[in-house]
């Protein structure tokens, strides 16, 4: 995840040079037109139309986003016609005159893609055998090259032949071609949050599912009625947990789902957990990665408290901080040497040992950024303490899924869950 984040910084710096590159050379077509409109108007003309532009791109080469896109491209050009094809040569979209050129056209298409470099076709090079004086001047091809395989062309048909359209052709695609490549970047980063999703499932269910169908069967005969809520509880947990929609939940959704989970817990240990709760109200519609919480408070119960002669204290506790939630997971049990825990973190994918919180410290972050890593805090036999902070608002991080009012206090303190 940490690689993805720096490839798509890295082509978000591409992607401003790029379009400054475009922005510049589109100021210097402006006075060396003279245009009657002021530069600064045309500037922000173009600055308006390449966001638009990026917009479209970033649904990928598709030949609905080839036709949004087009226009934009086409007005920030100034020139007769821009097209886009796929890697095949097939035309996605051509916006302007002269589109039966294209025909003409397809033999320095095919040459561009497969030679992976720019073709500038002059008219007279082409069959055009249209009467009266043709609209196309000169064509510009240029591949669009997307990791470095060539996706497509973009084709820039001029009615003039002038070197600045030929540069500013050549920019537009490295432009086009960082909007597709940030796409497929963006792409890879959501199909490795799900994979690490996946994978902290995988690594909390084994051992829960197997002690909390322990407790439930041995209730069945001694107290029935326990059991069945029991196995509610079991049920609602893991549809929750193992959800297939949204990468983003509300803290009051987790909060419902650690309540489930330490219902269980209680009926297994009973008087060794005790658990306090503080939860400020105007915090729980923040929303936070899924399965953010859940595991820190198993971890708190199972490395921590289980361990612990006559088991312990686990405090969660959610303020409202600004800017931000405060939330905080604690307990009072063995606790553990930092330097081992980190050592611990490094292969606990493939030990179970402190179940996701590396992963978990990698999405906080992915998510986040570096400031919103998780901070631990423990030592032998003094506990644990891991606090996590969580911005009330940060674009793209937003769910779908209804809210569901946790049943948990909403502000006051809770002694203890009893079984």
């Amino acid at each position: 995840m940490d690689t993805v984040r720096d490839l798509l910084t890295e082509r978000a710096v591409l992607g401003l040079i790029a379009t400054l590159a475009v922005l510049g050379l589109f100021v210097m077509l402006c006075r060396a037109r003279r245009v009657s409109t002021s530069v600064e108007d045309a500037v922000m003309d173009m600055l308006h139309r390449m966001s638009k532009a990026s917009a479209d791109l970033r649904e990928g080469l598709t030949e609905d986003a080839a036709n949004k896109a087009t226009p934009h491209l086409r007005e920030m050009l100034r020139c007769v016609a821009v097209g886009i094809t796929d890697h095949e040569g097939t035309l996605l979209s051509w916006d302007g005159e002269a589109g039966d050129h294209y025909e003409f056209l397809r033999a320095y298409i095919e040459r561009a893609i497969g030679e992976g470099h720019k073709e500038h076709v002059e008219h007279r090079k082409l069959d055009c055998e249209l009467p009266g004086p043709c609209l196309l001047h000169t064509a510009v091809i240029v591949p669009l090259e997307v990791e470095h395989d060539v996706a497509g062309t973009l084709i820039v048909v001029s009615g003039v032949a002038n070197k600045r359209q030929i540069r500013m052709a050549e920019e537009t695609a490295r432009f086009v071609s960082t909007q597709l490549e940030l796409e497929v970047l963006q792409k890879s980063r959501q199909a490795l949050a799900q994979a690490e999703v996946k994978a902290l499932r995988a690594q909390i269910s084994p051992h829960f599912v197997y002690n909390a169908l322990n407790t439930i069967s041995s209730l069945i005969r001694t107290d029935p009625k326990h059991a069945r809520e029991l196995l509610q509880e079991f049920a609602e947990f893991t549809r929750y947990s193992f959800r297939t929609d949204g990468f983003f939940t509300t803290l009051a959704d987790e909060l419902t789902n650690i309540h489930r989970y330490l219902t269980i817990e209680q009926a297994r240990y009973g008087s060794r957990l005790n658990v306090r709760l503080k939860i400020a109200p105007e915090v729980l519609q923040v929303v936070l990665p899924f399965l953010v919480l859940q595991p820190l408070v198993e971890n708190a119960v199972r490395h921590g408290l289980a361990k612990k002669p006559g088991g312990g204290l686990l405090t969660i506790i959610a303020e409202d901080n600004g800017a931000e939630a405060l939330i905080s997971v604690e307990d009072d049990g063995v606790g553990m040497d930092p330097d081992r825990l980190f050592e611990d973190l490094k292969d606990a994918h493939q030990t179970g040992a402190h179940v996701g919180l590396g992963n978990i410290n990698h999405r906080m972050r992915a998510v986040f950024g570096d400031d919103y890593a998780l901070v631990v805090e423990t030592a032998p036999e003094a506990g644990m303490k891991i606090i996590l902070k969580i911005p009330k608002y940060r674009p793209g991080v937003q769910t779908n899924l209804p809210l569901v009012p946790p049943k948990l206090e909403d502000t006051a303190e809770q002694a203890a869950i009893r079984a």
